[in-house]
């Protein structure tokens, strides 16, 4: 179930880009903050804000490869701090003495070899505070979580560069209730990014 603030999110991103009154560099700040915030652990605005700036882009208001480049940046840094989060606070808790320590030990044992094996799969879908949680390597998180976020970043970034135009010309045409509409189809299109990250 998507959590109420990424709708919410979802929302505000779409009532901003269809009443064009923003400020370029603030929209660029604010693309980095929420894919930092995606990528600790909060789903759903880093999605909606890249996808309305995506749009904005192919409407020319924003740079293209500006928008992409900070939503990258801000994927990377954001699953950088979640990794750092699961190492210094999410695996001491797991490991702390108290009930059910035998199991939490094991369960931690077992995601180790998990992320040891499948490194890459495991940084593009589960949250990169579990990767900190079972202690993945620097060198090779750091690595696969640039990748992920840059992964994510274009696939998001140019689907809606190239399809959003086309969505949002008939939101004009279709006044309010055409707003609606593309907020369903762009909550749609977060759920099914967010279905696989969140599924770990």
């Amino acid at each position: 179930m998507r959590p109420p603030g990424s709708i919410l999110a979802t929302l505000v991103g779409l009532a901003v880009l269809h009443h064009h009154a923003h400020d370029p560099a603030v929209d660029y700040v604010g693309v980095f903050l929420a894919a930092g915030a995606s990528w600790i652990a909060i789903p759903g605005p880093g999605e909606a804000a890249l996808i309305a700036a995506g749009i904005s882009a192919a409407h020319g208001r924003l740079d293209l490869a500006a928008v992409l480049a900070v939503a990258w940046a801000g994927a990377t840094a954001g699953g950088t701090g979640g990794w750092i989060l699961g190492i210094l606070a999410g695996r001491g808790v797991l490991r702390a003495t108290g009930p059910l320590q035998h199991w939490r030990l094991a369960m931690i044992a077992r995601g180790e070899r998990f992320y040891e094996r499948y490194g890459p799969i495991a940084v593009l879908f589960t949250p990169s505070w579990a990767a900190g949680i079972h202690a993945m390597r620097p060198s090779r998180f750091l690595a696969f979580n640039a990748l992920s976020a840059l992964a994510w970043a274009l696939s998001i970034g140019l689907g809606a560069y190239f399809a959003g135009p086309s969505v949002t010309d008939i939101v004009s045409d279709a006044g309010t209730a055409g707003l609606v509409i593309l907020g369903v189809l762009v909550g749609f299109a977060v759920v099914l990014v967010l279905k696989r990250r969140t599924r770990a």
